[in-house]
């Protein structure tokens, strides 16, 4: 495992989960729950930051790996993954929409995987259309965590909004990933 900079940020993204998580199990007395969400919130959209930043940094400096190329996207899935729980937990989203987009990323990965062992990678490759799911909910979740109102914004509402959107854009990547993939499949059966 390459140790660089890059790969740090993803380990960072992967060490902020608990404590993204553990925030709501704070005694309400100690942190309420206006400033849990606040907490919360900053420490997902530095996660978000990083993941960015993490693959930006690795191509400008030339630092790629293999092992980060495998780490970057479970780190993400991990903390889109514990966010949805945490939002459904906090009665803040359906469980369709967290079993819709938490589903997609484990089909997607899983043949990505399989694709990869078959030496047909390209034909699942990242998709624009999964790019805009991604922006997204990478959106909506803060927007969710925040929930208060900020004046006149209502975050919760343009979250739940831009929520929907990443679920169905999600069912809409997934079949086109799916379809992408459908002659190598077909081969196979």
């Amino acid at each position: 495992m390459p140790l660089n900079i890059p790969n740090l940020l993803t380990w960072l993204r992967i060490i902020l989960i608990p404590l993204f998580v553990g925030i709501f199990y704070f005694e309400k007395s100690w942190v309420s729950l206006p400033h849990q969400n606040l907490v919360a919130t900053v420490i997902f959209t530095l996660a978000a930051v990083t993941d960015w930043f993490d693959g930006w940094l690795a191509r400008k400096l030339e630092q790629t790996s293999a092992f980060g190329a495998f780490l970057d996207p479970v780190a993400d899935k991990l903390m889109v993954a514990a966010a949805l729980i945490v939002l459904l937990q906090l009665g803040r989203i359906d469980a369709i929409v967290a079993l819709i987009i938490i589903g997609r990323e484990i089909t997607i990965s899983a043949l990505r995987e399989w694709m990869a062992q078959l030496g047909a990678s390209q034909s699942v490759a990242v998709s624009f259309l999964g790019k805009i799911k991604t922006v997204s909910q990478m959106v909506a979740i803060p927007l969710l965590l925040y929930d208060d109102p900020l004046g006149a914004f209502d975050p919760h509402g343009v979250g739940t909004w831009l929520i929907y959107i990443a679920a169905a854009l999600t069912l809409i990547s997934m079949f086109y990933y799916l379809k992408m993939a459908l002659p190598q499949i077909n081969k196979r059966l």
